[in-house]
């Protein structure tokens, strides 16, 4: 679960940095956001259907 919240802040950080005045890569930080966005759905899903996002070796 700490991996989906973790997931979930980097999203959130990564709208601030798209929309703060001074964004200057804001093209490759959409390229960037989208990723991001693929990866925490990824994880929700893995969270809802597995119950446990961390393996069992780590």
């Amino acid at each position: 679960m700490n991996k989906t919240l973790l997931t979930i802040l980097m999203l959130a950080l990564l709208l601030l940095f798209i929309v703060s005045p001074f964004a200057a890569l804001a093209s490759l930080m959409l390229v960037v956001l989208v990723s991001t966005f693929f990866s925490l759905l990824g994880n929700v899903f893995q969270a809802i259907i597995a119950g446990d996002t961390n393996p069992k070796g780590s």
